[in-house]
């Protein structure tokens, strides 16, 4: 039966080895939260953001030296854009991480769910398929069970969460703006700009808001270069993969980033709530919707 669902279903059948990738790094980014959770305790948000995309940046470079020799104007420019929207998501993603735990800021961060076929729909004037609105839909209210299991309390937001909501906005710029240039530009150079303008850019700005740097810590650096590296194997396959994956699809793989986030929490010691279970249930469930196409709907051209 299992099989059969798996074969008959779009999303299955057709899910490609790009999607595939961006599966792969949306499971690494989930665990990145809690290394930059304990990472706040020794650093403020700009110098660590500032650390971690330098060594990224720098990385890539090295790794493709030979190609950054035919670097154009449109891709300095193209990589200047994403590296600031990048420099300004963690940044904000930092600042929240100071005052919120690590799971929770992982499902904040993924409301840039439904903020990318807005922010498509603004600038383009192009709104998603019915059937993917349904998906973001489901999406948006798991991440809202997820992200405050206490319902019934009442919904309140404090400096940390906002700081991670407005992330989570720029976020969804950056992914638009990766599909707007992927195919445009040479992905490994592009990648490498990005990495290393969002790095300078954030050390640029400590004077600027009053930050130190901190002291000398093993697992501030450590952190840092780790992340780094992760950092440079996320936005190559991004950048790669949207080359031939939508945005609102892309997103909607990008969705289960809390899913991981909650699978890697508990094995750290973190436990889900009931309501939180079911919010990660609602995301899945917008993810398969998202790509069903019934016949009705399907004379309508979709719009990715």
């Amino acid at each position: 039966m299992l099989l059969n669902f798996w074969s008959r279903n779009a999303f299955f059948r057709h899910f490609s080895r790009q999607e595939a990738a961006l599966l792969g790094v949306t499971v690494l980014w989930g665990g990145t939260f809690f290394v930059m959770h304990a990472a706040m305790a020794h650093s403020g948000p700009l110098f660590f953001v500032g650390l971690r995309f330098v060594v990224a940046g720098l990385v890539t470079m090295l790794v493709f030296r030979r190609l950054m020799a035919g670097i154009t104007q449109a891709e300095i420019l193209a990589g200047s854009a994403i590296g600031a929207s990048i420099c300004v998501a963690y940044a904000l993603l930092g600042q929240g991480l100071q005052s919120i735990e690590a799971s929770k800021s992982a499902f904040l961060t993924a409301l840039y769910v439904p903020a990318v076929p807005l922010l498509q729909w603004l600038l383009t004037g192009r709104a998603p398929h019915p059937m993917a609105w349904l998906g973001i839909g489901l999406a948006f209210i798991g991440l809202l069970l997820v992200s405050n299991p206490g319902v019934a309390a009442g919904f309140a937001l404090g400096v940390g969460e906002a700081a991670t909501i407005a992330g989570a906005v720029v976020i969804a710029l950056e992914i638009l703006l990766i599909g707007k240039y992927a195919g445009q530009v040479n992905v490994q150079r592009v990648t490498a700009i990005q990495l290393l303008v969002a790095g300078l850019c954030a050390l640029a700005a400590m004077p600027l808001a009053g930050e130190a740097v901190p002291g000398f810590s093993w697992l501030l650096i450590g952190s840092a270069v780790g992340l780094g590296l992760v950092s440079a194997l996320i936005h190559l396959t991004m950048n790669w993969a949207q080359q031939s994956v939508s945005p609102t699809r892309a997103t909607l793989i990008y969705a289960t980033d809390p899913i991981w986030a909650g699978i890697i929490g508990r094995i750290a010691g973190d436990r889900l709530p009931a309501t939180a279970l079911l919010g990660a249930a609602f995301i899945v469930a917008g993810i398969l919707a998202s790509e069903l196409r019934p016949r009705r709907l399907a004379r309508t051209p979709a719009t990715p």
